[in-house]
């Protein structure tokens, strides 16, 4: 009996392995369409898409250099005596560095902070409390430049197309108070055949800061 035992083998074509890998690998097929399905059925995961194409688009604003930078000047009055201050440079790139760094100084109605780049537009920020006032006069700018893209942000504007028209954007009375009606303030913002530089130098006049302004520039 021993003999007939162990020399009977007994095939009847089942193969464990063979059947126990197939329903492995369609498992994972099936899986993997249902990822898929769920990636294209999420709507989150089209958002992360659309945040990372954002980010990238942002990546491509380059900073503007030393050279590109005109002037970043904050001007203030304490004891009632205008005073002006020349300020980082990098600050002309960073627009919520530099209302942070205008909210340090000891105005008594606040500061404000001038930015000019390459002559061709300029930012103003006013900063009173927690009250942040912006103005860009020239919305195109914020197609190539960090710091006038950061004000058409702030003020909930989009960035413009290249065939666009220059526009002023912001409060046009930010200065009201400070000798510069909204009329005057729009008149030099949107000459755009003039210096940049020029034209705030136009701001500073009405203001009674000429002077100041002019040292705080002069020890760049």
């Amino acid at each position: 009996m021993s003999g007939t035992e162990d020399d009977t083998e007994i095939d009847d074509g089942f193969d464990a392995d063979d059947i126990v890998i197939d329903d492995y690998d369609d498992e994972i097929e099936d899986e993997g369409d249902d990822l898929d399905e769920a990636e294209d059925d999420d709507p989150e995961a089209d958002d992360e898409d659309d945040d990372y194409e954002d980010a990238t688009e942002d990546d491509d604003y380059e900073d503007a250099t030393e050279d590109e930078i005109d002037f970043v000047v904050a001007l203030y009055r304490e004891d009632g005596e205008p005073q002006a201050t020349d300020l980082p440079l990098p600050l002309a790139n960073d627009l919520d560095a530099l209302t942070e760094q205008l909210r340090r100084l000891p105005g008594d109605a606040g500061a404000v902070g001038f930015v000019s780049i390459s002559g061709e537009f300029f930012v103003i920020v006013r900063v009173r409390g927690k009250v942040v006032q912006v103005l860009l006069n020239d919305s195109v700018a914020a197609g190539d430049w960090p710091i006038a893209r950061d004000a058409a942000d702030f003020l909930g504007l989009d960035v413009p197309d290249d065939d666009d028209d220059s526009e002023v954007v912001g409060d046009l009375a930010i200065l009201a108070d400070q000798g510069v009606s909204e009329f005057d303030m729009d008149a030099i913002a949107s000459d755009y055949d003039e210096d940049s530089g020029d034209l705030v130098l136009q701001i500073m006049d009405l203001m009674k800061f000429r002077s100041q302004f002019e040292a705080a520039v002069a020890d760049r």
